[in-house]
């Protein structure tokens, strides 16, 4: 009855509709803010931590946007090849292009790079970059043949890239202005676009990693998900964002550990299907 009631109410104001493909546009201009915001970092009235971290944290907010199109689309029945195409782009923006900008500005802007080293970094930027692409037309393929998703992904989901590096980010902006960790930030300037590379790599790889979001909708009916769901609150309520840092990082080397097991028969095989 109240299923009926709320589809009623859905076809008598189809400016419902239009709400899914506004939140997804939400989601390209939080990447397109976290990119222009990024160009303040050069101004000499600017800290470069603060710039680096509001686009991190910017980049993160595009998360709840992208995470509620697509429930919006389910609960307003408005989802769409057009929808589809559209979110597609957006993390295109947002957490392809944003976070492959920021790897290399942080570089750029803290270290003394010579051209060879630039070079480098925009080569790693680049594969991120790329490998992004290939990975968001790859979803949009499978989508398009009505491959349905299980409970996991093959390959790292583009947003959990772009968590990571902006994760990496904050560990920086943390430690930025403590003295005794100026060697070991220098090291994580360096190392990011690096970590960026692999990150990439890991989204077009076979690798299997949970689909966080039915992981989520999995957890009042699962107590053992509920306990880690728990934990991982504590974790982040207690180390504020070191803790933020540990459990997206935590989630991203998950995938290769448990293919890794499974190769050596520690854990039971699966096979994941494709986003």
């Amino acid at each position: 009855m109240e299923r009926d009631k709320f589809k009623k109410i859905v076809d008598n104001n189809s400016w419902l509709k239009y709400v899914p493909n506004s939140l997804t546009l939400c989601n390209s201009l939080c990447g397109f803010g976290a990119i222009l915001f990024a160009l303040n970092v050069f101004r000499p009235d600017f800290s470069p931590p603060n710039v680096l971290t509001i686009c991190a944290w910017i980049i993160l907010c595009a998360m709840v946007f992208d995470a509620l199109d697509g429930f919006a689309a389910r609960i307003f029945n408005a989802a769409s090849m057009h929808g589809m195409q559209m979110d597609s782009l957006a993390d295109m923006v947002t957490f392809g292009v944003a976070p492959a900008f920021l790897s290399v500005v942080m570089a750029q802007c803290l270290l003394q790079m010579t051209l060879t080293q630039t070079i480098i970094t925009l080569l790693l930027a680049a594969t991120y970059l790329g490998c992004a692409a290939l990975r968001l037309a790859t979803y949009n393929v499978h989508a398009i043949m009505e491959k349905k998703s299980g409970d996991k992904f093959t390959g790292l989901p583009s947003p959990g890239g772009a968590a990571a590096i902006c994760s990496m980010i904050m560990l920086y902006s943390i430690n930025y202005n403590d003295i005794k960790n100026i060697e070991w930030v220098n090291y994580l300037t360096m190392l990011l676009p690096v970590y960026a590379a692999v990150l990439g790599l890991l989204m077009v790889s076979n690798i299997p990693y949970l689909h966080v979001g039915k992981w989520l909708q999995s957890v009042r009916r699962n107590r053992y998900r509920l306990a880690m769901l728990i934990t991982m609150l504590a974790i982040a309520g207690l180390l504020g964002i070191k803790g933020i840092v540990i459990i997206i990082n935590f989630y991203i080397f998950s995938g290769p550990v448990l293919a890794l097991l499974g190769k050596i028969n520690l854990l039971p095989q699966k096979t994941a299907p494709q986003p």
